[in-house]
């Protein structure tokens, strides 16, 4: 039995197009940003601090946010690939898979309206509603000890809604009939939400946990690694990061799956698709990727250019040219356009749902090194300069930006 924290679809339709016209009054009308671009913005301001994490969230800037109502709450238009298009670009199961399954998404702060706009998405892409017997398409929202109470401080400016928006869409667009846990955090610290990750695990029983967030890297990242994110027989993913080479952490630790970002683009090829790495051999925006310098590699890992754990395992699109729609009344008033590799990871994390339940005492990771040959192969594109040309250049087979490459179906995600 599913304690879940939702209203019904048609209770949030009626109240959407009111929840816009009082958004001047809301909480929040705008959020701490540091500009990547011309057109994109961040949405958590960078910390310099290695034990306090940023979301990994980048919004445009040229898509001016709309209320669901003037799209009738319907299909937006003009914002950004909806579920359809991403099923399709991965060949994935959505429809028939991930019944009975639970994805997590971590995050800091409390979102208000993360339920109700989480139905607005559902409801406006065509996706079946919760079902409050089976808890397949309901969200439930708990604090960072898995509680669906006493709830954090509401995110405020810091820009975290518009994080947990985005990862909560993105599981419902992969894996439609998956229950979805929005685990709330008090604060981006790694102890708060990394809290959050090891109860996703060890009280709500969760075997899918997505991080769309991360932190420069540190001596104390295999003390963290012991306490939070060392959960076998659980996928644990995390994002590889926003601003080009560069390795983050948790993305870094061996026990993780570190998903890097693309740009996705429909094509005439036989796909109907094609992949480049998101980023620029010039640096800046971009996937992040390397070779770690505190954590150990992993024996799934058997390049002989790095002794450490290399990010990234996999990858999906992250790139902000080629963004998603996502729905959020709390941070941006509506429907809007965003990437980074906050998008690839909940991706990524609902993509090892649809293959269904780990193996007891393994880490997911390595089912992907062992299925080498089912990912899109992604050989074009940089997301900086390194000394060592895989870790930052796509290359044929394994690179340090895309990993292994990204979905093909689930064959590559099962153990």
């Amino acid at each position: 039995m599913f304690r879940l924290v939702h209203k019904s679809v048609l209770a949030t339709m009626a109240g959407v197009a009111a929840a816009g016209m009082l958004l001047a009054s809301s909480p929040v009308t705008a959020f701490a940003s540091n500009a990547t671009g011309s057109s994109v913005r961040r949405a958590c301001a960078p910390s310099a601090d290695a034990n306090v994490m940023s979301c990994f969230v980048l919004v445009r800037t040229d898509r001016t946010a709309r209320p669901a109502s003037q799209f009738r709450f319907g299909t937006p238009t003009g914002y950004g690939y909806g579920p359809s298009q991403l099923q399709n670009a991965y060949l994935l199961p959505s429809s028939t898979a991930g019944a009975g399954e639970s994805v997590a998404v971590v995050d800091a702060y409390d979102d208000p309206n993360a339920v109700s706009d989480f139905n607005t998405y559902r409801f406006s892409w065509g996706l079946p509603a919760c079902n409050s017997t089976t808890g397949a398409g309901c969200l439930t929202k708990v604090n960072q000890n898995g509680k669906a109470n006493h709830f954090p401080s509401p995110s405020g400016s810091t820009g975290w809604a518009t994080e947990e928006s985005l990862d909560v869409d993105m599981v419902a667009a992969i894996c439609p009939l998956c229950h979805v846990y929005l685990v709330e955090a008090n604060g981006p610290s790694v102890k708060s939400l990394g809290t959050g990750v090891d109860s996703a695990v060890t009280v709500l029983g969760v075997n899918f946990v997505s991080n769309s967030y991360g932190g420069s890297q540190s001596s104390s990242d295999p003390s963290f690694d012991s306490a939070y994110y060392n959960h076998a027989g659980s996928a644990i993913v995390a994002s590889a990061g926003d601003s080009g080479f560069g390795v983050s952490y948790p993305a870094a630790s061996q026990f993780v799956v570190s998903v890097g970002g693309t740009s996705l683009s429909q094509a005439s090829n036989a796909r109907g698709w094609t992949e480049t790495v998101w980023g620029s051999a010039g640096g800046g925006e971009g996937t992040g990727s390397g070779c770690s310098r505190y954590e150990a590699k992993p024996t799934w890992q058997t390049h002989p250019a790095c002794s450490h754990r290399i990010d990234n395992d996999v990858s999906a699109v992250a790139a902000p040219n080629t963004g998603v729609a996502v729905y959020d009344t709390y941070d941006q008033g509506g429907w809007f356009e965003v990437g980074g590799t906050s998008v690839s990871s909940p991706i990524i994390a609902s993509v090892y749902a649809l293959a269904g339940t780990p193996t007891a005492g393994t880490y997911p990771a390595s089912y992907l090194y062992a299925h080498s040959g089912d990912f899109n192969d992604v050989t074009v594109g940089a997301n900086g300069t390194c000394s060592k040309a895989f870790l930052c250049q796509a290359e044929k087979g394994y690179d340090g930006p895309t990993g292994l490459g990204t979905p093909i179906g689930t064959a590559g995600f099962i153990g």
